[in-house]
């Protein structure tokens, strides 16, 4: 038996990964409407849609941070990559240019969404016969794949960025007898125009502000979805077009995407000089602090809050574990400013925890106040901020009324 063998053929695989997805605590509030979608997902070859080179996290955790894994070098792991139903896979790092040492990359640049998010986007989409979709982001071309199999090829219009990218996705849906999907290379924050008014549009990149043009594009009733991301949390917002040319909505689930090129954010650096100690002595301002980082790590809600309040600031957690007793919270800006906040317990244990700050600002009091405000605050979801996209531009505000699904475990795109 060979290693591709022992994988299973891809119908075996396909079949495996609908019955996971199916099975997820993330699509359980979502099954009723992700079964619609089983048979396309059952029929469409993902595999088909992968270009023969992907990119994974380097082992050793070494530079570069991704490595290419070649189909003809490693068939097996290749294939169990296309269906494992809860992982995205990169197929291009830094557009396309490959910035890392050797043959390596330092940043994704574009990726096949995991099936578990692709299944609860599709049913936050909400489509039916009849409808016509754009999708902004068209990648591999497997989600707009899908979505030609339920709805129909000539209904479906996907808008790519990339033209190589756009070109490998024409092919495969081409080879997948569904060439009738209209693959658009272009700035799809434009939307796409010629195809207007759609009744549903579906984003598979982030962003923080939504382009009014996807507004303006769907038609009044009509439903976007579209992961939206600040530097400190993201979530997956559905908004419904109003007859007025507005559209208003909520935050459904929790999600974690690529960013659309034109809103990519700058990532601030970890300096290696702050990992090895404090730096300048006289430029370090050093407190303590009761808040566990916890607290403004991991709920949703407490996140989404923060980044309301603090623009600009993004985390990194390295949480305790019993092989590596101390924990460490970074916080981060794009212009140099930074705090680092140890502790040695799992949870809220201690009475205080170290905190190390510099910069232009001091980016822990920032944080710690936004979170001691949500605690005040009630503690409200992620749902209860109201999102509304206007020709002037786009509001966001808390509010008394939550959305029906919220609170889900975080997906990648």
């Amino acid at each position: 038996m060979t290693g591709l063998d022992a994988v299973g053929s891809p119908v075996e695989l396909r079949r495996r990964m609908v019955d996971a997805v199916l099975a997820d605590e993330f699509v359980a509030e979502w099954r009723a409407a992700v079964l619609p979608w089983r048979p396309a997902l059952l029929a469409v070859s993902r595999h088909e849609f992968l270009p023969g080179t992907v990119w994974v996290e380097n082992d050793d955790g070494a530079s570069p941070a991704f490595v290419p894994l070649h189909r003809e070098q490693d068939p097996g792991r290749w294939l169990r990559l296309a269906y494992a139903a809860d992982d995205g896979v990169a197929t291009q790092v830094d557009d396309g240019r490959p910035t890392g040492p050797g043959v390596g990359g330092s940043l994704p640049s574009s990726s096949a969404s995991g099936p578990i998010i692709v299944a609860v986007m599709l049913a936050a989409l909400d489509a039916h016969d009849g409808h016509r979709v754009l999708e902004v982001g068209t990648g591999t071309g497997y989600n707009a794949a899908l979505l030609a199999h339920r709805l129909g090829a000539r209904q479906v219009t996907s808008i790519e960025v990339d033209p190589v990218i756009a070109t490998h996705a024409r092919k495969a849906l081409s080879d997948a007898g569904l060439g009738a999907v209209t693959v658009v290379t272009g700035d799809g924050a434009l939307g796409y125009p010629p195809g207007a008014p759609y009744d549903r549009l579906i984003v598979t990149a982030a962003c923080n502000q939504v382009p009014y043009a996807w507004v303006e594009q769907t038609r009044p009733g009509g439903r976007i979805v579209v992961p939206w991301a600040d530097t400190y949390a993201g979530g997956l917002l559905v908004l419904t077009v109003a007859e007025d040319g507005t559209a208003s909505g909520r935050i459904v689930a929790e999600s974690n995407f690529m960013w659309l090129r034109e809103q990519r954010e700058t990532r601030g650096a970890v300096k290696p000089t702050m990992s090895n100690g404090v730096g300048d002595p006289e430029r370090v301002e050093e407190r303590v602090t009761t808040l566990h980082p916890s607290h403004v790590t991991r709920p949703h809600g407490a996140r989404v809050a923060i980044g309301q309040r603090v623009p600009g600031c993004q985390w990194r957690y390295y949480p305790w574990e019993p092989d590596d007793p101390v924990g460490v919270l970074w916080l981060v800006d794009p212009w140099g400013s930074w705090a680092k906040l140890t502790h040695t317990s799992p949870d809220a244990d201690e009475d205080e925890f170290p905190v190390l700050q510099s910069g232009p600002r001091r980016l822990w009091d920032e944080v710690e106040a936004a979170c001691r405000w949500w605690l005040e605050a009630g503690s409200p979801g992620a749902d209860r901020w109201l999102f509304t996209v206007t020709p002037e531009g786009q509001r966001v505000e808390l509010t008394d009324v939550p959305s029906v699904a919220a609170g889900a475990p975080t997906r990648d795109g």
